[in-house]
């Protein structure tokens, strides 16, 4: 684009000392429309009139320049690179070279040489496409599902998250519903209502959450399986995680889409809680539905009927563990001591297992071979462990638990030793003979 750009210079140039050449032009006016001198103006025809329009250019056209880097520097500042920084950036690598050999130069021409030899991709170059994926066929074979932490009350309320289930292959918002924090107790919530009124999909398409997703390599116990995995297979729903959020691009787009008009339309009408929120959303969701949804590619819905009674779908959308009781008939569950009331049946559990359901209302029951068992909470501590693992997405549901246990916390009173318990009070001390190393330097002194 240069070399056109000053050839297309020199012939206009060129054109100009023609024309004076000619007479049809004065070297004033020429002057004028090259932005030159005169002086300059009869040597461009001096030369003009010697060796021709060549001449005109600039005689270092072609030529390298007087400040190059000699190509052995080059090569051994490539050397370098290569052999110790293959993988750094531009700018990383020239300060390296500047800091530990001694060789200084500008990051530009080190990315220009990173180019030449294959070791620095520009911006261009390292863009990265996703294919997008065709939608599925059939109504109710995959819903994506994802929660969006936002101010959907703005500044009326508190910061709350939405959960979305949407439908893969028509875009339709398939349950929606406010909760504190994304958690296996508000997915079973939201699960709950879901299924009692579409019934079961074939399969949910969510993000690596470890509500759905166990993320140690090494877990022990429960299968590599999380509550909310174990409760789908007991209904047999699949769920698969997502590899990256442009995969569930139909959800992660329904979210923005909800942050702009689901915000405004709640703002209009006057909601600063999630209680009315919820109520909301049953007729926000049906105008959504109307004005967005996609007719699918083939008619047929693949939602089924749900395979456990509706009474006892609350004992499958529960968190649910095993407890070894010890001789005492205690175990721990939640930093609480649960103590099992004496009977017959519990006699004989004393060094066995007992299960445990935590359920979304807040009950809690411990069963064994399916009959309730008695029982009572000997020790309760419901304060948050120290140094505890908080995911980003339930830091201000956490956060907020902990506001209102400290808010809730007796006074702490200065803690008294024995002797003040006892009533003892000091009395001011009566100066006497110092003893030790006290007296020995009392001795000294005095005899100094």
């Amino acid at each position: 684009m240069g070399c056109v750009m000053m050839s297309e210079r020199v012939l206009y140039r060129v054109d100009v000392l023609v024309q004076v050449d000619d007479g049809r032009l004065s070297v004033d006016n020429a002057a004028n429309m090259l932005d030159l001198t005169r002086r300059q103006i009869f040597r461009l025809l001096k030369r003009y009139r010697q060796d021709g329009a060549a001449a005109i250019r600039h005689n270092a056209r072609g030529r390298p320049p007087n400040n190059r880097i000699q190509a052995a520097k080059r090569d051994y500042a490539m050397a370098l690179i290569k052999e110790s920084y293959a993988d750094f950036g531009p700018t990383l690598a020239a300060e390296m070279l500047a800091e530990h050999h001694g060789f200084k130069v500008s990051r530009e021409t080190v990315r220009k040489w990173m180019q030449e030899d294959g070791l620095w991709l520009s911006r261009k170059q390292r863009r990265t496409f996703h294919q997008p994926r065709l939608r599925r066929e059939c109504f109710g074979e995959l819903i994506q599902i994802d929660g969006s932490d936002h101010r959907w009350f703005e500044d009326r309320g508190d910061p709350c998250t939405l959960l979305v289930f949407i439908d893969d292959a028509t875009s339709t918002l398939m349950e929606l519903r406010f909760v504190k924090s994304e958690s296996t107790f508000s997915y079973f919530e939201a699960l709950e209502g879901y299924l009692v009124q579409h019934g079961r999909p074939v399969a949910f398409y969510s993000d690596k959450h470890t509500v759905f997703r166990v993320a140690e390599e090494d877990a022990r116990g429960g299968a590599r399986m999380t509550q909310f995995g174990r409760a789908l297979n007991e209904l047999n729903i699949e769920i698969l995680c997502a590899n990256s959020s442009q995969a569930k691009g139909r959800v992660e787009r329904a979210n923005r889409t909800l942050q702009d008009r689901l915000v405004k339309e709640l703002r209009l009408a006057g909601i600063s809680d999630m209680k009315a929120g919820n109520a909301y959303l049953q007729g926000f969701k049906g105008r959504y539905n109307a004005k967005f949804a996609r007719t699918p590619s083939k008619s047929y819905n693949l939602h089924r009927a749900l395979n456990v009674e509706p009474d006892r779908l609350a004992d499958v959308l529960c968190w649910r563990e095993n407890r070894y009781v010890g001789k005492q008939l205690t175990f721990s569950y939640d930093r609480k001591r649960i103590m099992l009331e004496g009977s017959d049946i519990t006699r004989d559990l004393v060094g066995k297992y007992v299960d445990t359901y935590a359920f979304v209302d807040g009950r809690f029951e411990v069963r064994w071979k399916g009959r309730t068992l008695p029982y009572s909470i000997f020790d309760m501590d419901q304060r948050v462990t120290h140094a505890a693992i908080t995911e980003n997405k339930r830091l201000g549901a956490v956060l907020a638990h902990i506001k209102d246990i400290q808010d809730k916390a007796p006074p702490k009173y200065p803690v008294r030793t024995n002797s003040e318990k006892m009533g003892y009070k000091p009395r001011d001390r009566k100066p006497g003979r110092p003893s030790g190393s006290r007296a020995k330097k009392t001795i000294v002194q005095a005899a100094e």
